[in-house]
């Protein structure tokens, strides 16, 4: 996970939404199953390396049932420093990336679940991508961002042990609840930008926003929403949102590296044009669209018309739900999705946005879940056929 060295866009991703509505079935036969979803496995929402780090698949719930999950787990226990093994009983294999093992573990004396994420730092481009990802770890604090709990180092691997995000993704959770509101849209929302704000006030962008790593940390109502997969994101580039202000500091950061997944990547980043924070929060408006649709905004199987649209700001709210979604909520993403990155909002003014600051009252109780979910199926209807085994997600060095 993170960082490459490819600096070409790949075609668009079909992956997450294939997941999502795998878990959308699965979800729908539960009724006449006990277990349902809990024995479905889930497809990543994105494979850029590791698959998912901070939280646990459905089939890997008791890996030590499948004897080959059990040799797995025999075999990168050999390889952890013993340091680590005497603090931390290694479980399961969760994922693996170009440089990285992740694997679920519990603390021996407390017995609290955690993920270990194993990075192999021999090589140099694994040392870059290392070090690039615990420059952010190591500099955030808060209930919406995945934490570090510790590091372990040696000459040959570093050991992140991070929170353990049993809670899914956030469009799993959307398809599983059976009902669906603007209400529950803006009650992610406000967390998720919480801690987007959080990261920017620190100088921090994620370059990677996307539903599949927006991860609850458990399964109840009450749980929290973390951004989670620091993979690609940097501590440069500022932008009128870092310092809690209104205006353009003299000592701005641009950024410049192209990378991310194709459908959420703002008009700048595939434009190669310098760019700030702001592109995560074209990210969250693409989020939000999909949240309160079942689609996407942007989307083509011909990937240079994918980002003509995108460079364009070409999108509609045409088709169930959006009759039914308020003007307040469209507005909310018109606001977010501006080609002009100096005129999207900020995570501090998105956070105060009408629509999210109120909690949607004015629409609480249309539920969209049913539109949600038949556009889901709809999606997984044309895109089974030709779903690609490819990564969705791609970088190039921080700079």
């Amino acid at each position: 996970m993170g960082c490459g060295t490819s600096k070409g866009l790949p075609e668009a991703s079909k992956k997450g939404y294939i997941s999502v509505v795998q878990s959308l079935v699965a979800f729908s036969k539960a009724k006449d199953e006990d277990d349902g979803l809990k024995k479905k496995a889930r497809g990543p929402w994105f494979s850029t390396g590791v698959k998912n780090p901070q939280t646990v698949p459905n089939s890997q719930q008791e890996p030590l049932r499948d004897g080959r999950q059990r040799d797995r787990v025999a075999k990168y226990k050999d390889t952890f420093d013993p340091r680590v093994t005497a603090r931390y009983n290694i479980k399961a294999l969760i994922g693996r990336g170009s440089f990285s093992r992740v694997v679920r573990v519990e603390h021996r004396a407390t017995r609290q679940p955690f993920a270990i994420k194993m990075m192999e730092v021999e090589l140099p481009e694994g040392r870059e991508v290392c070090a690039s990802e615990l420059a952010v770890l190591q500099r955030v604090s808060h209930l919406n961002v995945i934490q570090l709990i510790e590091v372990f180092q040696s000459p040959q691997r570093v050991y992140m042990v991070l929170e353990l995000a049993t809670g899914g993704e956030l469009l799993e959770r959307v398809v599983s609840r059976g009902h669906f509101t603007e209400r529950d849209a803006t009650q992610a929302l406000q967390m998720v930008l919480a801690g987007v704000g959080y990261l920017h006030n620190l100088g921090i962008t994620h370059r990677d926003l996307k539903p599949e790593n927006l991860l609850y940390y458990h399964p109840g109502a009450d749980s929290r929403l973390l951004v989670t997969d620091f993979g690609l994101a940097t501590s440069g580039g500022t932008d009128k949102g870092f310092l809690g202000g209104d205006t353009e500091t003299d000592n701005t950061w641009s950024l410049r590296t192209t990378c991310g997944t194709p459908e959420y990547m703002a008009p700048e980043v595939l434009l190669r044009k310098p760019y700030t924070c702001a592109v995560d929060l074209w990210a969250l408006g693409v989020i939000t669209y999909i949240m309160l649709s079942g689609s996407m905004p942007f989307e083509d199987d011909n990937r240079t018309r994918l980002y003509r649209s995108i460079v364009r700001g070409k999108y509609s709210f045409h088709g169930d739900p959006w009759p039914s979604v308020s003007n307040l909520a469209k507005d909310f993403i018109q606001r977010l999705l501006q080609v002009d990155s100096a005129t999207r909002l900020t995570a501090d003014q998105a956070i105060n946005h009408t629509w999210v600051a109120n909690m949607a009252a004015s629409s609480s109780m249309r539920n969209l879940h049913r539109s949600i979910s038949r556009n889901l199926r709809q999606r997984m209807s044309r895109s089974s056929s030709r779903c690609p085994s490819s990564t969705t997600t791609f970088g190039g060095s921080n700079k």
